[in-house]
C-alpha cells in the first residue's frame, strides 16, 4: 500500500497543508470542493502514486488548517487559480497533470482556459465547463431551482449559521443526504468535514468561494468568450447529482478539443468518495490510453 504522508507547503504567500504520495518532478495535483477537504482524495492518491505521478492533494484558501485569508474578494477564481500554479511550482512540478472535483473542478476549468501552467491533461468530476453551465442556467429552470443554494449563499452570516447549527449537522448530511451508497461515507468521514467546518472562519471562508463567484464570476469564459481547451480531458460524472443535471454533461464540442465522457448511474455528486473503484478504473485506463501513465 503507497504511504501518503502530511505536510505543510508554503505557497502564493499562503501555507497550504498537503498530502501525498510518490515523488518527483511529475506532479497530479488534486484540487476538493464544497464542503470537502483533500482528505476527498485519498482513494486516488495511491493509484496516481502506482501510475508513477508524485500525487498530491492540499486543503485550498480557507479550508482545513491552511491559510484562511479574510474578505469576499481574498476567494476570487484568478486567487484560486493562482494558488494551483504556485503549488505546483513549490513541488518543482515539470509536467502537470490537474485532477479536480465541485469546486475544484472549476478552478481547474479556469486554470485550463487561462493556461496558467502548460497541463499534461485535465480531470473533472461531477462540475460543468464555465460556458456550459452559462447556457444551462439561462436556458434550464430545472437547473436553476437546482442551484437554489447558490443563491442563499449571498445571504450575510445566515448561511454559516446553518452550516455550523448543532455540530455543523448540516456538513456530515450534505454526504449523508446525497450519497446513494451512504456506507462509503464512514463516521469518521463525516466527523472530519464537520470538525473542519467548525474551525474559526472556516464556514465563512467556504462560503466566501460562493460569494465571490457570484460577484466576479466566470463571466470571461462565458459561451462566446471561452478558449478552446486543447489538452485531453476526462470528464467523470455521477449521474445521481442531485445539484447538477445530466444534461451538464453535453455540449462540450466547441470548449474541449480531446473530450471523454464517463457517466457512472447510480452515483451521486460525490463521484470518488462513493465509488473510488469505478472512478479508478475509468481514470487509470484514460490515463493509459493517453499515454500519461509514466
Amino acid at each position: 500500500m503507497t504511504e501518503i504522508t502530511t505536510r505543510t507547503l508554503e505557497a502564493n504567500g499562503l501555507s497550504f497543508v498537503i498530502d501525498e504520495a510518490g515523488d518527483g518532478d511529475n506532479v497530479a495535483l488534486f484540487l476538493h470542493g464544497f464542503p470537502e477537504s483533500k482528505h476527498s482524495w485519498r482513494h486516488q492518491l495511491p493509484l496516481l502514486a502506482k501510475l508513477g505521478w508524485r500525487a498530491v492533494a492540499f486543503d485550498q484558501r480557507g479550508y482545513g488548517d491552511s491559510s484562511r485569508p479574510k474578505g469576499v474578494k481574498a476567494y476570487d477564481i484568478e486567487n484560486l487559480m493562482a494558488d494551483a500554479g504556485a503549488v505546483f511550482d513549490a513541488l518543482g512540478a515539470k509536467r502537470r497533470l490537474l485532477i479536480a472535483h465541485d469546486w475544484g473542478a472549476a478552478v481547474a476549468w479556469a486554470f485550463a482556459m487561462d493556461r496558467v501552467r502548460d497541463l499534461e491533461g485535465l480531470v473533472i468530476m461531477n462540475v460543468p465547463h464555465p460556458a456550459v453551465f452559462a447556457r444551462n442556467i439561462v436556458a434550464n429552470p430545472a437547473q436553476r431551482k437546482k442551484s437554489w443554494y447558490i443563491f442563499f449563499f449571498q445571504i450575510p452570516w445566515l448561511p454559516e449559521w446553518v452550516l455550523t447549527a448543532r455540530g455543523a449537522e448540516a456538513i456530515g448530511r450534505a454526504f449523508s443526504d446525497m450519497a446513494v451508497d451512504k456506507s462509503r461515507f464512514s463516521e469518521a468521514d463525516l466527523d472530519h468535514y464537520r470538525q473542519n467546518a467548525l474551525k474559526p472562519g472556516a464556514a465563512t471562508a467556504m462560503v466566501n468561494w460562493y460569494r465571490a463567484g457570484a460577484r466576479n464570476g466566470m463571466r470571461k469564459w462565458a459561451p462566446d468568450k471561452a478558449p478552446v481547451i486543447d489538452i485531453p480531458t476526462l470528464m467523470i460524472w455521477g449521474e445521481e447529482d442531485t445539484a447538477l443535471g445530466i444534461e451538464l454533461t453535453e455540449g462540450y464540442e466547441p470548449y474541449v478539443k480531446d473530450f471523454t465522457l464517463n457517466r457512472l448511474p447510480g452515483v451521486s455528486h460525490w463521484v470518488q468518495q462513493e465509488a473510488p473503484e469505478a472512478v479508478n478504473e475509468r481514470l487509470e485506463a484514460w490515463l493509459k490510453a493517453k499515454g500519461l501513465a509514466l
